[in-house]
This record gives C-alpha cells, sequence and structure tokens, in this order.
C-alpha cells in the first residue's frame, strides 16, 4: 500500500469520525444523510481533483473506502429476502379476509404499471425535445467489448414471452429463490409468503387457539427482524459516505461531457416524473414538504446503493412510521415496487434508448402507432426487472429486441450508466413509496387485523389518513 493511499484513508477515517458526532438527539436520520452525502461528494471530487493522473493511487483508496460501502450495502441485501418474507407472511396474517389481501395488491400493481408508462411518456418526450438519436455516438473499446457481452445476454432473454416472464415468478424452490439467485426471486419469495399466509389464515378458521399462536409467533419475528433493519439503518449516514465517494471519485469525466446531453435529458426527464409523482400525492391531500422530508433518507439511500431490492427495509420502516401506510400496504407496495414498474429504469430509460434508436431504423419517433407500442411494451416488459444496478441494462434488453431494435445502444452508454442509475433508481423507489401511500388513501375501508404492537413498540397504523 502506497504511501498517499495511507493518507487518504487517514482522512476517510477522520470524516468517519466526524460524522460519528452527529449521531445525537438532536440530529434527524435525515440530516445524518444529508450531511454523509455531502461529505462523500466533497471527498470524492478531492481524490478526482488530487489524483487526476494517478489511477492506481485512486484504485488502491477506494478499493478500501469501498470497503465501507459494500459491506453497508451487503448488510442489507442479507436481510432483503427474510424481511420479505416474513412481511408478505404477516401483511397475510393480518388480513380479516383474503379478498382484501387482493384488492391491495391489484391498486398497487395498477399504480406501479400505470406510473410507469407515464414515465415511458415522459422519456419519448424528452429524447425528441432535445433531438437524441444513436447517430454519431462513439464507440470505444470499452464500449464494443461490453456490446459483444449484451448480445449473449440479449439471445437468452429476447426468446422469452409473456408467458415465460409469469411462469419463472412461480417459485419451484423456495430455498433456491430465498438466496435471490434469479431475477424474479423477490417475486417468488412474495408470492411463497402469501400463500403460507392463506394457509396460515384457513389455519385460523378452524382453530383459533393455532390461529392466536400463530399470530403471535409472526408479530415476535416481525419484531426481530424490524429491530435488526433498525440496527443497520443507524449505518445509513457511512454507507452513504463511502458509495458518494465511489461514485464521484470512479466517474470519468471525458465520458460524462461527451454524452451531457443524453444525461441532462434523462436527468429532467426524472425531474419531471418526481413532479407527476407529487401532483398525484398532493391530488391525494398529502403534505408534499412533510411528505418529502420524511422520504429523503430513503431516497438518498437509493440514490448511492443503485439497489432498489436493498432499499427494501428502508422504504417498509419509512411508510409505515412517518407516512402512516398500514404495514400490509407498505409491505406490497415495497416487495412489488423492487421488480415490477420500476419508473426510472424500466420506464424512462428503455423508452428513450428506443426513441432515440427509431431515426436510424426509419421509424417516425413522433408517430402515435411508435409511441403507443413503445409504451404498452415497456408496460408489459416492466414485470420482473431487478432490483438492483444494472436493472436498466436489463429493461433495455427486453424492450428492445421487442420493438425489433438492436441493443448495441445499451453498451455506447455504459460509461455513464451509473451517473445516471442513481437518480434513476431513486425514482424507483419513490414510485413504490406513492404506490402505498395512494392505495392506502384508495382503500380506507380495508380492515386489519391489528397487532398488539410494532417494532417500535406502538400500536401499528389501521389506515392511512
Amino acid at each position: 500500500m502506497s504511501p498517499l493511499v495511507i493518507v487518504n484513508l487517514i482522512v476517510f477515517i477522520g470524516v468517519i469520525v466526524f460524522l460519528a458526532r452527529f449521531r445525537r438527539p438532536g440530529y434527524s436520520l435525515s440530516q445524518q444523510v444529508l450531511i454523509g452525502l455531502i461529505a462523500g461528494l466533497v471527498f470524492g471530487f478531492g481524490l478526482q481533483f488530487a489524483y487526476i493522473g494517478s489511477p492506481d493511487v485512486m484504485a488502491g483508496t477506494l478499493e478500501w473506502t469501498n470497503v465501507v460501502g459494500t459491506t453497508y450495502v451487503n448488510l442489507l441485501k442479507m436481510i432483503v429476502m427474510p424481511l420479505v418474507l416474513v412481511m408478505m407472511i404477516a401483511a397475510v396474517v393480518r388480513m380479516r379476509e383474503v379478498v382484501a389481501l387482493g384488492k391491495i395488491a391489484g391498486f398497487v400493481i395498477a399504480l406501479l404499471i400505470g406510473t410507469t408508462m407515464i414515465s415511458a411518456f415522459i422519456g419519448i418526450l424528452m429524447s425528441n425535445v432535445f433531438g437524441l438519436t444513436a447517430e454519431g455516438l462513439t464507440e470505444g473499446a470499452r464500449e464494443l467489448a461490453r456490446a459483444d457481452v449484451l448480445q449473449t445476454r440479449q439471445a437468452n432473454i429476447s426468446d422469452l414471452g409473456l408467458a415465460d416472464m409469469l411462469v419463472r415468478f412461480v417459485p419451484s424452490n423456495i430455498f433456491h429463490d430465498l438466496t435471490g439467485a434469479r431475477p424474479t426471486s423477490v417475486i417468488a419469495v412474495v408470492i411463497f409468503g402469501v400463500l403460507f399466509g392463506i394457509a396460515a389464515l384457513m389455519v385460523t378458521s378452524e382453530d383459533e387457539q393455532k390461529g392466536i399462536r400463530i399470530r403471535h409467533g409472526v408479530e415476535t419475528i416481525q419484531a426481530i427482524i424490524m429491530k435488526l433493519v433498525h440496527m443497520i439503518m443507524a449505518l445509513t449516514p457511512f454507507g452513504i459516505l463511502a458509495l458518494m465517494t465511489k461514485v464521484v471519485a470512479g466517474s470519468n469525466a471525458d465520458d460524462i461531457i461527451e454524452l451531457a446531453t443524453f444525461i441532462v435529458a434523462s436527468y429532467i426527464a426524472i425531474v419531471i416524473m418526481f413532479g407527476v409523482h407529487a401532483i398525484m400525492l398532493r391530488m391525494s391531500g398529502v403534505n408534499l414538504r412533510s411528505h418529502f422530508h420524511d422520504v429523503w433518507p430513503v431516497l438518498a439511500f437509493a440514490f448511492g446503493s443503485r439497489s432498489s431490492a436493498a432499499t427494501i427495509p428502508l422504504n417498509v420502516e419509512t411508510q409505515v412510521e412517518k407516512l402512516k401506510v398500514p404495514r400490509p400496504i407498505a409491505n406490497l407496495s415495497t416487495t412489488f415496487g423492487a421488480t415490477i414498474g420500476q419508473n426510472g429504469c424500466a420506464g424512462i430509460y428503455p423508452a428513450m434508448l428506443a426513441t432515440m434508436i427509431a431515426p436510424t431504423m426509419g421509424i417516425d419517433p413522433l408517430s402515435p402507432s411508435f409511441i403507443a407500442s413503445l409504451i404498452g411494451t415497456v408496460a408489459i416488459s416492466s414485470f420482473g426487472i431487478a432490483g438492483v444496478g444494472g436493472g436498466a441494462t436489463f429493461a433495455a434488453l427486453v424492450v428492445l429486441p421487442a420493438m425489433g431494435m438492436p441493443v448495441t445502444m445499451v453498451a455506447l452508454l455504459i460509461s455513464i450508466e451509473p451517473l445516471i442509475d442513481m437518480a434513476r433508481t431513486a425514482l424507483n423507489v419513490h414510485g413504490a413509496m406513492i404506490a402505498g401511500v395512494l392505495t392506502g388513501k384508495f382503500l380506507k375501508d380495508i380492515s386489519y387485523d391489528a397487532p398488539a404492537a410494532d417494532s417500535a413498540g406502538e400500536p401499528a397504523a389501521v389506515v392511512a389518513d
């Protein structure tokens, strides 16, 4: 390890100690996350400026700072599958009627797919407004190498029809899916948890004493899982510090400048979609200032981690504790939102790429038939997109072949993927959150079997109002 790397790590440790001073009752998690985010930006830009000509020093420093960021993300990933399973079982067990579960799932999925279709339209609009096209983009050696890999992946993905994708949702080995081995593993675990919960409800209807023990057992396990979530959430400022350091210091400035127009158009599309979310919330009577203050830590983590799946624990707790969404609804909206109808990755991104490619194939990108077919393809293809970094690439590999377009364009944008993917992931997560909030508003008449206490020791919310 070079002396310069040691110096950088000493500074990084000093920043961590600085952040630790804000872990006091006077500072909320939102404030701690904001400070960690700013510290990561400053430290990352400092590394860029100081070692722009010393890639070895930069790589050596990031190798060790990534230990903090990767460890934090791994801790969250560690509890995702157990959390999803327990949440789904608890959601069903608390329902008085299985019909209520169907209503909630229907509303959540409808909102997720509906907002994704809107986001696809916004992506199409931005590509046309900025005049983006696939012509003229530079193909470097790195992009061409990536294109070869994507062509191989596309050969496996493009043959999957809607029926095949739906079949993949159903688990054949729940223990295999609990490892997260498949892109659709989260949905598979959700399905198993729902079926397990329905079976538990049937046992409860047959034997009340067993039903009482089942509910108490589920509540106890859920309390333990949520306490573990709270322990890991306390590390969020440090995780954000390391993740933002990696993103900023590891970005290639030349690539970013060359494709700046696409980046600007993508961010404007994302901002507009956040505005659509805000309009939907305001029309439902939600106080926007309070809402965005409450969801800020979740969006900041999604921005830095680029993983909707890893954000599930933070998402659920924020919906329940801050936004007062009933836990069964929060459970469903969060888990479905991690793999269905992602507004940024499955909506905006593939729609923008398809619109950019269309002129090179003699297709009018403003044609109503093209726009309608593209939005419909995006809506269908948004089922099962993995909620991890790179999920947008997977979505594009499904949408572009379905539209009869080449996938090389995906490879040409690989250099700037992380920079845009951060904001896209934050939009994905917020889409899941508003699905929970709005479903709670629409289904006020749904009844839940409220547990004795939630993980924080307070009575659980019954309605989101």
